[in-house]
C-alpha cells in the first residue's frame, strides 16, 4: 500500500486484518500522523528497523496482538506527545530501560503486558506522569519484576483508573503508592506473592468506588473482614489465597450489584449465607475448593440471572434438584465432589441453555432419565462416582454437541447403546460399571474422540473393527472385562495412541507385530490434548478509561472444559493421571491374558514409551535385544511367562528404568551388571529363574548344572509294552486325582473372593453367550423358514 499521497493523514486504523511482514517504509512519509493502530495483525520483526521512529508526532500508537520482537526502541523516548501506547501481546524481550519513559509526560495509557520482557522495572519511573490513568504490565512469564517500593515513601502525581500488575513478582504487602490512589476503578494484582489480610481499605479508599478487584493466586490470609455497603463493585476475585472463616451473614446486602464473585480455592467454612441470593445481578459465583457445609440456600437456587455456578469440592449436602430449583438462565453448573443426594429430576428441564452439568463424586442415585436427551446444548455431562443404576438411556445419543461424557463408577448395567450420533465426542468414560454383552459394532463414530475408558465391566466378545475408525484416539482402556480372541491388528490403525490397557481379559494368540509401529507417547511440542480447554469468555467491559480513538480496557472471564482423568498401572501401582500430564504419559499393558508366541522384535521400536507390561501370559522365546532402544522406558514387567535365553546385557543402558521384573520365567545366563538403574534392583526381580546366575543371585556362572542321575531301567521294565496298563490302578488314580483337583479348586474359590467373583462372572457370561447364540440361531432359522 502506497501512503505517499496521504501526506496530510492524521488517523490511520488498520487493526484486525491479516497483514503480515514488517511495517511498510512508506508510513514514514506521513509526517502529520497522530494516531496509528496496527493491532490484531500478523506483523513481525524488530521496531528498530521499520521507520517507526520518524513518526515522532504520534499521540496514539497501538501495535498490540502482533509478533513484533526484539527490544523496545529507545526512540520511543522522543514521542513527547504520546498519550496512548499499547505494545501488549507481542514477543518483545529484554529490559524496559529507565530512560525510555521519563520524557513521556503526556502519557495517559500504557500497556506493555504479555510480552517476553525480563529484568526489573521501577514503577516510580511514572512518579511525575501526572496525566497517567492506565498502566498495564501483566506478564505471562516469571522473568519480569516490577519494583514498587523504591525509593521508600515515594508519592505519585498520577491518579490511576486502571492498574494491572499481574504476575510481576510483587511480594509482601500491597504496593504502598496505592494508599494515594482515590480514583481506581480496576485493579489487578493477581498471580503474585502478596501477603497480609484482605485489603478492605481498597474498597473504601476511592472517591470513585472500585469496580473490579482481582487478587487471585496470592498468599492473603485471615478472614474476609466485614464489608461496608458498596454498590459500585462489579467484580471481586480473591480466589487461590488462604482466606478462612465464615462469610458475613449480610454479604449479599453489602455488595448487591456484584456480577462476578470468585472466592474459590480458599479455606472458607460454615454455612452459605442466604443473603447471597440478594445479589440480583450475579451471573458468576465460584465457591469451589473450600470447606462450606450445609445445604445450598433455596433462595440462591432461584436466582434467575445466574449463568455460572460452581460449588465443587465442598461439603454441601441435601437434595439439589428439588422443586425449589429454578436457575432458568444457567449455562454452567458444577456440583462435583460434595455430598448431594437425590435423583436427576425433571427440574433440570427448566434450564434450556444448560451446557455443562457436573454432579460427579456425590451420593446421587436412581436411573439416568431419558429426558436428558432433551437438553440439546449440553457439551459436558459428568455423572461419575455416584450410585446411578439401570441402563444408559439411548436418548443420550441425541446430545449431538456433547464432547465429554463420564458415567464411570456407578452401578449401570445392561448392554451398551449405540453412540455413533455423538460426532463431536472427545472423552467417553464408562468404566467401573456392570455393563454386559458385546461392544456394539456401531458403538462410536467420532473422529474427535481422544479418550475411551470401558475398563472393569462385564463386556465380552471381540474388539469391533469400528474402534479402528477413531483416528484421533490417544487413550484406550479396556482392562478388567471378558474380551477374548486374538488382539486385532486393526488396533494398529490407532496411530495416535499413547495409553492402551488391554490387561485382565482373555485375549489369546500372539502380540501383533504392528504395535511396534504405533508411536506410543511421541507427540509434538505444540500439542496439548488434555489440558483445560477454553470454550467461552465473558466481556467485562468497564467504562472508558481513555478519551481517544483507541480500544478501551477490557477484561475477559473464561470457562474451562473439565480436565480428563484416567487410571493406569505403571511401576507396579495404579496411578491416576489428570490434565496436561496425559500429554506426556505413554504405556502399553497386555498383562493377565493368555497371549502366546514370542515377544515381537518390533516392540523395541517404541522409543517413547514409558511403561510396558507383558506379565502373566504364556509368552516364550528370548527377550528381544531391540529392547535396548526403549530409551524412555520407566517400567518394564515381563514376569510370569515362559521366556528363555539370556537377559540382553544392553538393557543396562536404559537410564530411566525404575521398575524391572523378569521373575517366574525360564531365563538363563548371567544377570545384567549391577550398574546404572540395574544397581537398584534385587534378587526379587529375577526370582524363580533357576538357570540365571551372578553375584546378585549368589549363584556362580562358571558352575555347570549337572542333570540329575536317572538309574537304568530294569530289563523287565524295558521289555514291557507301553500299552500294558493295570486298569484298576489307572481308574482308581484317575478318580482320586479328579476329586483332589475339584477339592483344590473349591478351596481356592472359598479362600480367594476375587477369583470366586471372576469364576461367577465367567459362568454368567457363558450363560449369556449360550442364550444369545440360541436366540440368534432361532431368529435366523425363522427368517429362513418364512422367506
Amino acid at each position: 500500500m502506497d501512503f505517499a499521497s496521504l501526506s496530510n493523514l492524521e488517523i490511520l486504523d488498520l487493526s484486525v486484518n491479516s497483514f503480515s511482514g514488517i511495517i511498510p517504509s512508506s508510513k514514514r512519509l506521513l509526517p502529520h500522523l497522530k494516531s496509528l493502530s496496527l493491532a490484531g495483525n500478523n506483523l513481525n520483526g524488530s521496531l528498530q528497523n521499520q521507520g517507526l521512529c520518524q513518526l515522532n508526532k504520534l499521540q496514539e500508537l497501538d501495535l498490540s496482538f502482533n509478533f513484533f520482537q526484539g527490544i523496545l526502541p529507545s526512540c520511543l523516548n522522543n514521542f513527547t506527545s504520546l498519550r496512548f501506547l499499547d505494545l501488549s501481546h507481542n514477543l518483545f524481550s529484554g529490559n524496559v530501560s529507565s530512560p525510555l519513559l521519563p520524557n513521556l509526560k503526556s502519557l495517559e495509557y500504557i500497556d506493555l503486558g504479555y510480552n517476553h520482557l525480563e529484568g526489573s522495572f521501577s514503577f516510580s519511573s511514572f512518579a511525575n506522569h501526572s496525566k497517567l490513568q492506565a498502566v498495564k504490565l501483566g506478564s505471562e512469564t516469571n522473568n519480569f519484576e516490577v519494583e514498587t517500593e523504591y525509593p521508600v515513601g515515594w508519592v505519585p502525581l498520577f491518579q490511576l483508573n486502571v492498574l494491572e500488575l499481574s504476575n510481576c513478582k510483587l511480594t509482601g504487602d500491597l504496593p504502598g503508592f496505592l494508599r494515594y490512589q482515590f480514583r481506581l476503578r480496576m485493579l489487578d494484582l493477581s498471580h503474585n506473592n502478596l501477603t497480609g489480610s484482605f485489603p478492605n481499605w481498597l474498597l473504601e479508599n476511592n472517591t470513585i468506588p472500585l469496580e473490579s478487584l482481582l487478587l487471585t493466586n496470592n498468599s492473603l490470609k485471615g478472614q474476609l473482614l466485614p464489608l461496608k455497603p458498596n454498590i459500585r463493585i462489579r467484580t471481586l476475585d480473591a480466589s487461590h489465597n488462604q482466606l478462612d472463616g465464615e462469610l458475613q451473614e449480610s454479604v449479599g446486602h453489602m455488595i448487591p450489584n456484584i456480577r462476578v464473585l470468585n472466592l474459590s480455592k480458599n479455606r472458607f467454612e460454615g454455612i452459605l449465607p442466604s443473603s447471597i441470593a440478594e445479589m440480583s445481578f450475579l451471573w458468576l459465583l465460584d465457591l469451589s475448593n473450600n470447606n462450606f457445609s450445609g445445604e445450598v440456600p433455596k433462595q440462591l437456587l432461584a436466582t434467575t440471572d445466574l449463568r455460572i455456578l460452581r460449588v465443587s469440592n465442598n461439603k454441601f449436602h441435601g437434595e439439589i434438584f428439588s422443586s425449589d430449583f429454578n436457575l432458568t438462565n444457567l449455562e454452567y453448573l458444577y456440583l462435583d465432589n460434595n455430598q448431594f443426594t437425590g435423583t436427576l429430576s425433571n427440574v433440570i428441564l427448566r434450564i434450556p441453555e444448560l451446557q455443562v452439568l457436573d454432579v460427579s463424586n456425590n451420593y446421587m442415585s436412581g436411573e439416568i432419565p431419558s429426558f436428558i436427551g432433551k437438553i440439546t446444548y449440553l457439551w459436558e455431562l459428568m455423572l461419575g462416582s455416584n450410585s446411578f443404576n439401570g441402563k444408559l438411556p439411548p436418548e443420550i445419543s441425541r446430545l449431538q454437541t456433547l464432547e465429554f461424557l463420564d458415567v464411570s463408577q456407578n452401578a449401570l448395567s445392561g448392554p451398551l447403546p449405540s453412540l455413533e450420533n455423538l460426532r463431536d465426542l472427545k472423552h467417553l468414560h464408562l468404566g467401573r460399571n456392570i455393563f454386559t454383552g458385546l461392544i456394539p459394532r456401531d458403538f462410536l463414530n467420532s473422529s474427535e474422540l481422544l479418550s475411551l475408558d470401558m475398563r472393569d465391566n462385564r463386556l465380552f466378545g471381540n474388539v469391533p473393527n469400528s474402534i479402528s475408525r477413531l483416528s484421533e484416539l490417544r487413550i484406550l482402556l479396556l482392562r478388567g472385562n471378558f474380551l477374548s480372541g486374538f488382539i486385532p491388528n486393526h488396533l494398529c490403525h490407532l496411530t495416535q495412541i499413547s495409553l492402551m490397557d488391554l490387561s485382565n481379559n482373555s485375549f489369546s494368540g500372539p502380540i501383533p507385530k504392528c504395535f511396534g509401529f504405533i508411536q506410543f507417547g511421541e507427540i509434538k511440542k505444540d500439542q496439548n490434548m488434555f489440558g483445560p480447554s477454553i470454550y467461552l469468555w465473558y466481556n467485562l467491559n468497564l467504562n472508558d478509561t481513555y478519551a481517544g480513538h483507541m480500544v478501551k480496557y477490557r477484561r475477559y472471564w473464561t470457562v474451562a472444559l473439565e480436565e480428563t482423568e484416567v487410571e493406569f498401572v505403571t511401576k507396579n501401582r495404579l496411578d491416576s493421571y489428570r490434565g496436561e500430564i496425559l500429554n506426556f504419559m505413554s504405556g502399553l499393558d497386555l498383562s493377565c491374558n493368555n497371549l502366546t508366541g514370542e515377544i515381537p522384535y518390533e516392540l523395541g521400536m517404541l522409543s517413547w514409551i514409558h511403561a510396558l507390561n507383558l506379565s502373566h501370559n504364556q509368552l516364550k522365546g528370548p527377550i528381544p535385544k531391540s529392547f535396548f532402544n526403549l530409551s524412555q522406558i520407566e517400567s518394564l514387567d515381563l514376569s510370569y511367562n515362559k521366556l528363555s535365553g539370556e537377559i540382553p546385557p544392553e538393557l543396562v543402558e536404559l537410564n530411566f528404568l525404575a521398575v524391572f521384573s523378569v521373575a517366574h520365567n525360564n531365563l538363563s545366563g548371567r544377570v545384567p551388571d549391577m550398574k546404572a538403574q540395574f544397581g537398584t534392583f534385587d534378587e526379587r526381580n529375577y526370582e524363580d529363574n533357576p538357570f540365571l546366575c551372578g553375584p546378585l543371585l549368589k549363584r556362580k556362572c562358571n558352575t555347570s548344572i549337572e542333570p540329575s542321575y536317572s538309574p537304568p531301567e530294569s530289563s523287565r521294565e524295558s521289555e514291557a509294552k507301553w500299552y500294558d496298563i493295570d486298569h484298576v490302578v489307572f481308574f482308581a488314580s484317575f478318580i482320586t486325582s479328579y476329586i483332589m483337583i475339584l477339592l483344590g479348586f473349591a478351596t481356592i474359590l472359598y479362600i480367594n473372593p476375587y477369583w470366586r467373583q471372576r469364576w461367577l462372572y465367567f459362568i454368567e457370561e457363558c450363560i449369556y453367550s449360550c442364550y444369545y447364540f440360541v436366540l440368534d440361531t432361532r431368529s435366523k432359522l425363522l427368517a429362513y423358514l418364512y422367506n
